[in-house]
């Protein structure tokens, strides 16, 4: 039996008690016999009570957690300040409003109070960094405070893009357990997923079917966990802009393999992390005057160069290496330059090589 179900049923006996009381005193208005008029309101309150009960518990209860799991935590924090400093306020202002005459007397305070707590949350969540700065001494000195207050912080959750989905490395990476917190996969980035698996052309068909195979792994099998939401951005189609706007709302980086995106998240103050710049950093480095082996696969630009790569894709220049070539041969590495795809090694063949 579901929470929900649970909270229909107690709804609906709420209800049912409501609908009996109205139905009684209204039994000579409507010049009914109580019994009948009881009787009435009380199937009105039962069913009333199973259709709105949700309305008024679990489906504020859930917005309310959404919006908590999203909000930023020293938003958060500063707005739970603003709170309590927006009832002391009020309390202030609650005697002297409460001697005005009936009915001002007894609605002022109130009233009062819902308006001054509402202005010291929003100005306090606003500027929830200033907040921080100004008590930056205290939290420093206590370390043990921030982390506390930062434990549920959505910092470590991370926006995916339809670029990343597709490329299938992220589900690697979230198998070792490096990523900490939540993926977070947009709606309207799984809709450009299934467009694309929907589409007329084939290539573009087969990596949207393989962008939905990713994610439906990453569901079941990562170790980190994959939340679909369903935040949208309006006044836009485009899932780029959406995706920048919608990190910045939620205060979490970009995932993305899309370099245009990255530049763009970039400009706007949005934190990316690029799939491939994690690749080449994770390469390995070869210094000048180590040695390898290396396939040579294919002729280089220049006059008898040789051209191999290692494991990780990693290109390597092989100065007269075109006689080796389709053959395994120890190189030396010369010197490498450093490339927006990456590294890019030139060696020469060894002194083993040349003897065979």
């Amino acid at each position: 039996m579901s929470y929900e179900f649970i909270l229909r049923l107690i709804g609906m006996m709420i209800f049912i008690l409501l609908g009996a009381m109205v139905g009684i005193d209204l039994a000579e208005a409507l010049n009914l016999p109580p019994e009948a008029s009881a009787l009435i309101f009380t199937l009105m309150g039962a069913l009333g009570g199973l259709i709105i009960t949700p309305w008024i518990t679990t489906y504020p209860a859930r917005s309310a957690r959404r919006i908590i799991v999203q909000m930023p935590a020293e938003t958060l924090v500063t707005s739970m300040f603003g709170l309590i400093f927006g009832m002391a306020v009020a309390a202030m202002f609650a005697w002297p409003l409460s001697l005005l005459p009936d009915p001002f007397g007894q609605i002022l305070p109130t009233i009062a109070a819902a308006v001054i707590a509402y202005i010291s949350v929003s100005i306090f969540s606003l500027r929830a960094s200033d907040v921080f700065t100004l008590f930056g001494g205290l939290i420093r000195a206590r370390p043990d405070m921030l982390s506390r207050m930062a434990g549920a912080t959505t910092a470590a959750e991370v926006l995916l893009d339809t670029s990343v989905i597709i490329d299938g490395r992220i589900l690697d990476i979230s198998q070792t357990g490096f990523i900490r917190g939540t993926l977070l996969v947009p709606r309207f980035v799984l809709n450009e997923l299934q467009h694309v698996a929907d589409s007329a052309d084939m290539l573009r068909r087969n990596r949207g079917k393989r962008g939905l195979e990713i994610l439906g792994e990453l569901q079941q099998h990562s170790r980190t966990p994959v939340r679909i939401i369903d935040d949208d951005i309006a006044g836009t189609n485009e899932v780029d802009e959406k995706l920048v706007v919608l990190a910045q709302q939620l205060g979490v980086p970009v995932m993305t393999n899309d370099f245009n995106l990255n530049r763009v998240a970039e400009l706007q103050g949005v934190s990316v992390l690029n799939i491939n710049e994690l690749a080449n950093a994770l390469k390995a480095i070869f210094l000048p005057g180590e040695t390898m082996d290396i396939h040579i696969v294919m002729e280089g630009r220049e006059t008898d160069q040789g051209v191999g790569y290692l494991d990780d894709g990693t290109m390597v220049v092989v100065e007269d290496g075109k006689r080796y070539m389709d053959r395994t041969i120890p190189v030396l590495i010369t010197r490498y330059i450093v490339t927006n795809a990456g590294r890019m090694y030139f060696a020469q063949p060894s002194e083993g090589s040349l003897r065979r």
